[in-house]
């Protein structure tokens, strides 16, 4: 346990200064997919992965951020279907499976023997999923507003339970399905996302993301709340959320991601999660922990659920900083 004078010296690390990329590519990954990667940091440091949320979110120049660039060589990537990623909003070959071996690809074609794996919201489902799979090729793991993706977390976010904290933000969401289809939104909304018609497609691409959008931080960030206006992003945020919560992951059961923990309980593990989340409420990280006590929990006390709300960024800091001391200690 840290001392609390060094505890708060870490939590006051803000961070780092925004930086580009040092390389791009995109990288053919399935007959109709291809990704958008970069590279930024320090190209002989150690390597680490950043898994966007949605799934379908993209990333962002701000990503790059939670790193150490003098330390880290960040690689980011965009999901298949999402921010510079083609076809875009595509739900073809749409997979937790494809985007696994995506991220396998990725790391080969940049000749990255193993790396450190950094997820939050469905970034940690991923994340999850990913290091499950293929454990010796991840250094160490941080987790972000937890999602396991199961039915009573679904339920929770879509099918109203969210409702009663969230009511003015919810009835827009709710109004624009009819009365006689609201015994599932999930099901209820993929009709739409998958219409025929494009103005429908995007009237409930809208409706999808601002609900999200709206509920993502403790104190609303209009910002944050814009992109629900955006056309182009909400479509493949929304129809590619939508598809993976209709599919519930794609995962063979309910419990797969905890299940299968066991897998990587060795790997050094911190898990951040916001008090108040309502999007991932805390339910899912605290049945992580109780799963694997071996990894590392801080619950931010006044936070929500996105990763730039203060707290949040200073411990993700703080968890990557503490990663970063122990790879140097092995060497």
């Amino acid at each position: 346990m840290e001392s609390g004078k060094e505890q708060v010296t870490v939590l006051n690390k803000d961070l780092y200064p925004a930086i580009e990329p040092y390389s791009t590519g995109f990288l053919k990954v399935s007959d109709i997919h291809t990704i958008y990667w970069e590279q930024s940091g320090n190209p002989d440091g150690h390597p680490v992965v950043f898994l966007h949320g949605g799934p379908g979110g993209g990333t962002s120049p701000s990503n790059r951020r939670f790193f150490d660039p003098e330390f880290y060589r960040i690689i980011l990537f965009d999901q298949r279907g999402a921010g510079k990623s083609t076809p875009h909003a595509c739900l073809v070959e749409n997979t937790t499976w494809d985007l696994i071996d995506d991220i396998e690809k990725l790391r080969e074609h940049l000749e990255i023997p193993e790396w450190q794996v950094f997820g939050g919201s469905w970034g940690s489902t991923l994340a999850l999923a990913y290091s499950q799979s293929h454990p010796d090729k991840v250094t160490g793991l941080v987790l972000r507003g937890i999602f396991l993706l199961r039915k009573k977390e679904i339920d929770w976010f879509y099918e109203g339970g969210a409702a009663a904290i969230y009511p003015d933000a919810w009835e827009p969401f709710r109004d624009l399905i009819p009365e006689n289809e609201r015994g599932c939104f999930i099901e209820a909304y993929r009709k739409r996302l998958n219409s025929d018609d494009l103005e429908t497609q995007y009237a409930a691409a809208r409706a999808w993301t601002k609900w999200e959008m709206m509920t993502a931080h403790l104190i609303p960030n209009e910002e944050n709340i814009k992109k629900g206006d955006d056309d182009y992003f909400s479509l493949a945020f929304a129809r590619i959320e939508n598809h993976y919560f209709h599919n519930k992951g794609f995962f063979p059961s309910d419990s797969y991601l905890l299940d299968n923990v066991d897998k990587i309980r060795h790997i050094d593990t911190a898990i951040v999660q916001g008090r108040y989340d309502v999007c991932c409420p805390m339910m899912s990280a605290w049945d992580l922990h109780r799963a694997w006590p071996e990894a590392d929990l801080k619950v931010v006390q006044d936070a929500g659920h996105s990763a730039n709300e203060p707290g949040i960024a200073a411990e993700l800091v703080a968890a990557n900083e503490k990663l970063k001391d122990a790879i140097k200690g092995g060497k």
